[in-house]
């Protein structure tokens, strides 16, 4: 597994009134690399008064294996995606709260306030959601890209040129999309079918690479790249030709959350900061600055034209759903941990 990138910089330092003694209160995030202004932060505090500090990672599993690795006690709040939710609440290492804890409880979205990961959003409130698919230089192929060839039969055009995330979850759920096979499936013969594409296809990638997914593309150092579609937007303008797509087997979805951790040292602070999350112009201020929608009702009225007019963010007509990742039994994970460890090697 990839190596979590660490920033682990104290992003802004609380003031202290004339004749205070006492120290701020503080928070701790672990979070995405790339993925909150900083502007937004130093809001926070100046409403708070809270410090806060942030670490980040790459992946969820990046995420999940350092909290296993004894990180637990040191954050408050981290954001992972959809599955990674439900993983930590089966394993413990979430707590709950009140409804009425949240002053901004009701404007979460509709669609996001009972999810199947987090029933009743007992642990959780929703951040950002968008999708994960990949992005194709147009001034290297001009092909149909809405297929997932691109990573597992690429043309010669862009062989040797890929970038694909490393991310267990989305690699292996796009690899089983195009084969048209079940997540989870413990079925021997499937996972054989799994484990053979993803060693065929390594040859013509060049780099597992999430926290430059976008910067490869930039540069040029690679033609196609698995991508979240923020990072794909970004990517163009930053100056690149490239196009999203998404292909007609399908592409993974996903929501992003701030859940409350277990041993988090600063309750207190972890609940006014998922409340401060939950205010409209807050989401809208990190979709803005990520280019993810939000799932707070009333974020849209905040959201600049980059936005409502994405070509990423917005699927053409016909273009299938995506997919959730999955949370599997621990058989079948054992057996996907397995395939991911050989790909790797």
């Amino acid at each position: 597994m990839k190596h979590t990138k660490k920033l682990s910089a104290v992003l802004l330092a609380a003031a202290f009134t004339a004749g205070t003694a006492n120290a701020a209160e503080k928070l701790s995030i672990y979070h995405w690399f790339e993925y909150i202004p900083q502007e937004l932060l130093n809001k926070f505090t100046d409403e708070t008064g809270i410090e806060v500090t942030m670490d980040t990672f790459d992946s969820n599993e990046a995420m999940l294996a350092s909290l296993k690795a004894g990180a637990m006690g040191s954050y408050d709040v981290a954001v992972p995606s959809d599955y990674m939710v439900k993983i930590l609440l089966d394993s413990g290492m979430l707590q709950s709260f009140e409804s009425s804890e949240l002053s901004n409880f009701d404007n979460i979205d509709g669609p996001w306030k009972d999810p199947s990961f987090d029933p009743g959003r007992k642990h959780s409130v929703p951040y950002q959601w968008g999708t994960t698919s990949f992005a194709v230089n147009r001034d290297v192929y001009s092909g149909d890209i809405n297929t997932t060839d691109m990573l597992f039969n690429p043309p010669a055009e862009v062989q040797g040129k890929i970038n694909v995330l490393d991310s267990q979850g989305e690699l292996i759920l796009m690899a089983q999309l195009h084969l048209g096979l079940e997540q989870c499936s413990t079925n021997r013969d499937d996972v054989k079918k799994l484990d053979a594409l993803l060693q065929e296809s390594k040859q013509h990638w060049a780099s597992f690479n999430s926290d430059g997914a976008k910067d490869v593309l930039v540069s040029g150092d690679a033609a196609v790249g698995q991508i979240f579609n923020g990072f794909s937007t970004k990517a163009r303008e930053e100056g690149a030709n490239v196009e999203y797509a998404f292909p007609k087997e399908g592409y993974v979805a996903w929501m992003d959350n701030v859940v409350l951790l277990k041993d988090a040292p600063n309750r207190a602070s972890a609940i006014a900061f998922m409340d401060f999350m939950l205010e409209p112009e807050n989401a809208a201020a990190v979709s803005n600055y990520a280019q993810y929608k939000a799932g707070v009702t009333g974020a849209e009225a905040f959201f600049e034209d980059t936005i409502k007019n994405s070509p990423e963010l917005n699927a053409p007509d016909g273009s299938p759903d995506g997919t959730f990742i999955q949370a599997c039994n621990q058989e079948a994970q054992a057996l996907y941990d397995a395939v991911w460890t050989r790909l790797k090697k």
